[in-house]
């Protein structure tokens, strides 16, 4: 996915001035296109994320328009302050990109792993949380964002993401894509997760449970109105995310809930409320809690069964 971000954002800044990218001190040479079309809007702000946030919201309050990009954490929750009062007090239409979201550098330890973006981001007034599934809804995503002129967050992966989609689809932040029909079960998902979510709806159709598969790439604003119809047709929401169970999608589908007095039983896949202190993979990580698609069909086979 990083390396289409490349190759979007240096389309976009041939069609777009006012297009100023800077990096907290990654991606240099992923970047040679891009400074290729105007080095000069090009800003390498080094290990200094707080500050590079503080810069991107003064040049997009100024009329440029500022996209930020780094590892996830460090543009999240290093420089939350920032984003805070510098962004999102002000409203200023900066783009922050999370490259590496979730697990993806799972063998470089916690320091790089980024299980709380969504939670902590959401919370910020006028803040829109993203999460694409593929490189696809991730160039869609950012041509709708620079549409708006508020704050935006979009968390990608590290590398090598699979294709999902074969034709562009239709993308609107804030309203979902439907990705496969079913009548039983609804399985909900943000981010990269979704290989895992569709190999477990091919799972549960051998069991006999027909799951509808969704990509809710836009965690805020959710799509109400999704929610809506999937509870009066099926008869469990399941939502999977690489992200803490606290805070993220399942979170808010639970307020949603909540809020509407929904009786549809929902089931959240995501990590538990803790650090990860082994080192492994991304697959590794992802089998550790419970994200790959035998176990999530398992779950769901299961709650399904006893409803």
């Amino acid at each position: 996915m990083r390396n289409s971000f490349a190759d979007e954002i240096t389309q976009l800044a041939k069609e777009d001035k006012r297009i100023v990218l800077l990096s907290g001190d990654i991606g240099n040479k992923l970047f040679d296109k891009f400074k290729e079309v105007d080095p000069a809007r090009f800003h390498n702000c080094g290990i200094a994320e707080a500050n590079m946030m503080s810069v991107a919201a003064g040049l997009a309050m100024s009329g440029l328009r500022s996209i930020v990009y780094t590892i996830t954490p460090f543009t999240t929750t290093r420089c939350f302050e920032q984003i805070r009062v510098d962004v999102c007090y002000h409203e200023a239409p900066v783009i922050i990109v999370g490259t590496g979201a979730g697990l993806s550098y799972a063998d470089l330890g916690p320091t790089h792993h980024s299980l709380e973006d969504l939670a902590i981001l959401r919370t910020l007034p006028g803040m829109r949380v993203m999460a694409p599934c593929d490189a696809v809804e991730l160039r869609l995503a950012l041509r709708e964002a620079l549409k708006g002129n508020s704050p935006v967050y979009i968390r990608i992966g590290k590398k090598g993401e699979p294709k999902i989609h074969n034709t562009t689809p239709d993308f609107i932040i804030g309203k979902s894509i439907t990705l496969r029909e079913g009548s039983d079960v609804a399985i909900v998902c943000a981010g990269t997760i979704m290989t895992e979510a569709l190999a477990a709806a091919d799972l549960l159709h051998v069991e006999g449970i027909s799951a509808e598969v969704v990509s809710m790439h836009t965690i805020k604003p959710l799509d109400d109105a999704y929610l809506v119809k999937v509870a009066g047709k099926c008869k469990l929401l399941a939502t999977i995310e690489e992200h803490g169970v606290i805070g993220g999608l399942g979170s808010a589908v639970a307020e949603w809930r909540s809020e509407t007095n929904s009786p549809i039983p929902q089931i959240c896949f995501g990590t538990p409320d803790e650090f990860m202190h082994e080192v492994g993979s991304q697959e590794y990580a992802r089998k550790k809690y419970g994200l790959k698609a035998g176990n999530i069909a398992s779950v769901i086979t299961e709650r399904y069964k006893s409803l």
